[in-house]
């Protein structure tokens, strides 16, 4: 039996919406506190905001990191999922492959910043490209531990009932792996939309990075800057929050352990 209660519905909401008003509190006594003439309050934040609906620049900076977080994070799925099925279900690929990968996985995408410049230039390639580093590898080593944890009995009772190979992998092995590889897949699309504002301030000039460091060097715009990045998080917080609503679907979950 579970020892923590299931939070009641409208727990769900309240809590998060009461520390959120407290910080929101802290926050605008810290700048009365100190008067700083700087760092923006609240309010002002609020009407940077709506400057930037009105004159209709937030939109499409919005579009735009999504859509280069859809690509790079597309293609990061799309070449890291098989990939990653490989190298779980032959361990000997793995141990010829996995000497570079952990050579190239703790290498920051933004240290690949200049790298991507010299081969795409600047502009949505050299972006997609670095968003799609930061997927990459998450999705691979979460697809190779999702494989080789599958229970051995699953794969016996495959065999048993006569599934070739690659049956065992596609309709067997891989559903037993998907929750796993689903909590990669929900780590590396958080990584792409770190990876998405920070190549947005070097390599491109539109997107919400870009709308961080151009309203910072534009007239010291701290207003639109705050804004901008409390934007920044509130996407973040949606794209993850529709990935565990995604985890919930049964199909997906039949893989975890279900507890009482």
């Amino acid at each position: 039996m579970n020892s923590l209660a299931e939070p009641k519905r409208w727990e769900r909401f309240f809590w998060p919406l009461l520390v959120s008003a407290l910080l929101l509190a802290a926050w605008h006594y810290c700048v009365i506190w100190t008067a700083t003439k700087i760092f923006p309050s609240p309010l002002e934040v609020e009407r940077g905001m709506a400057e930037l609906l009105h004159e209709n620049v937030l939109w499409g900076d919005i579009v735009d990191s999504l859509r280069r977080v859809a690509i790079g994070f597309g293609a990061a799925s799309a070449l890291g999922i098989p990939l990653g099925l490989i190298l779980g279900w032959y361990p000997q690929a793995d141990y010829v492959v996995n000497p570079v990968m952990q050579i190239l996985r703790p290498i920051s995408p933004i240290a690949w910043i200049p790298v991507a410049i010299i081969f795409f230039g600047v502009g949505d390639n050299a972006a997609i490209f670095l968003i799609f580093l930061g997927a990459f590898f998450p999705i691979v080593v979460a697809c190779i531990d999702g494989v080789s944890n599958v229970p051995s009995v699953y794969r016996r009772a495959g065999r048993n009932f006569g599934l070739a190979p690659w049956q065992l992998l596609t309709k067997v092995v891989f559903p037993a792996a998907l929750p796993q590889i689903i909590v990669g897949l929900r780590i590396a699309l958080g990584i792409a939309w770190l990876v998405v504002v920070a190549a947005e301030m070097i390599a491109v000039e539109s997107g919400l990075g870009y709308l961080v460091i151009d309203s910072r060097n534009s007239g010291k715009r701290y207003d639109l800057v705050v804004a901008a990045m409390l934007l920044i998080g509130v996407i973040g917080l949606a794209l993850d929050m529709g990935f565990r609503r995604f985890e919930r679907i049964k199909s997906v979950r039949w893989g975890f352990r279900d507890e009482a």
